[in-house]
């Protein structure tokens, strides 16, 4: 799919829209039906969609998260070594996070229903009973239907250190609550060779000062985006799609924890997502 196809999800008068490459797409059409397509077939209707579309008026409205109520999104866990360093450091059985970054069964777990996904410029969270929350900047892949890779966006797995630190049976809860979840700003058409090194870089920033910066490359994952999709989908169907958020390569010191007003900048490739910190 070699293209530069940009889709993204806004506030309308008439309810949340699609559009592609800033003009509106039929108002029927959704990213749930894309995704219920073949990559070739998605790839020939968009184009046509966006010869047609260029004389029509432009998309406006907020940005939203780039994903419908109904879309599940999910995460992998120690895809990289400094998360694999992280994870054992914070834990109490450490082992099991060295064991599965070596076994040929990645780590994937629940992340998100899509009405709780959180997109640009809106806030994450931080769980009041969690005294050790980190951002966790993640290229996060666009599948469709059949399994195949048709594009990303840039993804923050928001997750409580502490909580998961003391049990890796509190995984869930470490991963998942209100606020956890953000993606954006748009998802970009790719082919799955073009995501095979995209830098990754985050910047936190507390009173208009960085406290954090960090940068690594998805060419420094310990597995293939088609292993993680593979596993994601066996036994499992997706009929309208799903997003996968594929780990983490870098990671804050220990003895940071975002704070309520932080400004968090997470890039993948080009695309950036910011989110405010909430309490």
């Amino acid at each position: 799919m070699k293209t530069t196809l940009y889709l993204t999800r806004h506030r309308s008068s008439a309810g949340p829209r699609w559009a592609l490459d800033s003009r509106w797409l039929p108002p029927g059409l959704t990213l749930g039906s894309l995704l219920a397509m073949p990559r070739g077939d998605m790839e020939e209707l968009l184009k046509g969609l966006a010869t047609s579309a260029r004389d029509s008026e432009p998309a406006e409205g907020p940005l939203l998260a780039p994903v419908e109520p109904d879309h599940e999104v999910w995460a992998a866990g120690v895809t990289y070594r400094r998360s694999r360093d992280a994870r054992q450091v914070e834990s109490q059985v450490a082992d099991v996070y060295a064991r599965v970054y070596q076994a040929p069964r990645p780590e994937l777990f629940f992340k998100a229903i899509g009405w709780r996904v959180i997109g640009p410029d809106a806030a994450v969270r931080i769980r009041h009973d969690s005294r050790w929350t980190v951002p966790e900047p993640e290229l996060t892949l666009v599948i469709n239907c059949q399994g195949q890779i048709v594009g990303f966006c840039a993804g923050n797995d928001m997750s409580c250190r502490d909580i998961e630190g003391e049990n890796p049976l509190y995984l869930p809860q470490a991963k998942i609550y209100d606020g956890s979840c953000a993606l954006g700003p748009g998802i970009l058409l790719a082919e799955p060779d073009a995501l095979r090194d995209l830098p990754v870089s985050l910047q936190i920033t507390r009173g208009g000062v960085c406290c954090f910066a960090g940068e690594t490359r998805t060419s420094q994952m310990v597995r293939p985006l088609e292993e993680l999709v593979s596993y994601l989908c066996r036994s499992l169907a997706f009929p309208a799609g799903v997003l996968l958020m594929t780990g983490t390569g870098i990671v804050p010191p220990d003895d940071f924890t975002l704070l309520p007003g932080d400004i968090i900048r997470i890039a993948v490739g080009t695309l950036v997502l910011t989110n405010k910190v909430q309490g």
